[in-house]
C-alpha cells in the first residue's frame, strides 16, 4: 500500500477523476448544443461543422469510460489501470488538440464557405423541390432577423419568389404589402452571410475553447497517474 506523500497523490488522483467525469459531461453537452444548431441549418452547410463537434461529443463519451480505470487503479492500487488510464488520457490530449485545431482552422474558412452556400441556397427557394432549403431560409431569416445574402433586394426572382419580392420570414410584420413591395421600413436590411459568419464563428470558437482548454488539464492527470503508477510499481518491487 503506498504511503506518505504518495497517499495524498493517490487522493487528488480520486478528486481529478471527479472533475474529469464533470469535464467528460461538459463536452458532451457541448458538443450535442452546437451539433444541434448546425442541424438547423444541415441544408444550407451539410455536415461540414459538425465534425469537430461530434469529435467532442466522442470525447466526452469516452472520458467516462477511461475514468473507470483512474477510479479502480487509484482504489485498487493496480499499477497496470492506473498507467492504462494514463495512456487513454494522453490519446484523449491529442483527440482534443485535434478538435481545437480543427475548430480554429474552419474558423478561418467560416466568410468564404457561408457566401458560397448562401449564394448557392438562394436559388433553390422552392417548397414542392428543396422543402428543406426553405425551411432553413425562413428560420434563419426569423432567427437572424435578416434577408438575403446582402441584402433584401438579393431575392428579386429567385427560386419562386417572383421578381420584385421577398419571402414573409424577411417582414418585420405580418403584412402582405411588405412580400410584394419590400422596402427599408418593413424588412430586415441586414442579410445573412455576415450574421451567419459571426454566429457559426463564434459556436466553433466554443468547441475550441473547450476542447483546448480540457487537454491541457488532463496534463496534470497523466502527471498524477504517472507518479502514483511509479510508486505502486516500487511497493510491487519491495515485496
Amino acid at each position: 500500500m503506498v504511503e506518505g506523500g504518495m497517499k495524498c497523490v493517490k487522493y487528488l488522483l480520486f478528486a481529478f477523476n471527479l472533475i474529469f467525469f464533470l469535464a467528460g459531461l461538459g463536452l458532451i453537452i457541448a458538443g450535442a448544443l452546437v451539433q444541434t444548431k448546425f442541424n438547423d441549418y444541415f441544408d444550407f452547410f451539410g455536415g461540414q461543422f459538425s465534425a469537430a463537434a461530434i469529435l467532442l461529443i466522442v470525447v466526452g463519451s469516452v472520458i467516462f469510460i477511461i475514468g473507470f480505470f483512474g477510479c479502480c487503479g487509484a482504489y485498487k492500487e493496480n499499477y497496470c489501470m492506473v498507467m492504462t488510464f494514463a495512456v487513454l488520457l494522453g490519446l484523449i490530449f491529442i483527440l482534443e488538440i485535434a478538435a481545437g485545431v480543427t475548430a480554429y482552422v474552419l474558423r478561418d474558412k467560416v466568410d468564404d464557405f457561408v457566401k458560397t452556400s448562401l449564394e448557392t441556397a438562394i436559388p433553390k427557394y422552392d417548397k414542392e423541390n428543396h422543402p428543406g432549403v426553405v425551411d432553413a431560409w425562413d428560420r434563419a431569416q426569423k432567427e437572424f432577423e435578416c434577408c438575403g445574402v446582402y441584402n433584401y433586394t438579393d431575392w428579386s426572382g429567385q427560386g419562386t419568389v417572383k421578381d420584385g419580392q421577398v419571402p414573409q420570414s424577411c417582414c418585420l410584420l405580418d403584412d402582405l404589402d411588405c412580400v410584394t413591395k419590400p422596402t427599408a421600413a418593413n424588412v430586415y436590411t441586414s442579410g445573412c452571410m455576415q450574421k451567419f459568419s459571426i454566429w457559426i464563428g463564434d459556436n466553433i470558437f466554443i468547441i475550441g475553447g473547450v476542447g483546448i482548454g480540457l487537454a491541457f488539464v488532463q496534463v496534470l492527470g497523466v502527471i498524477i497517474s504517472c507518479c502514483l503508477g511509479k510508486s505502486i510499481r516500487k511497493e510491487y518491487e519491495v515485496v
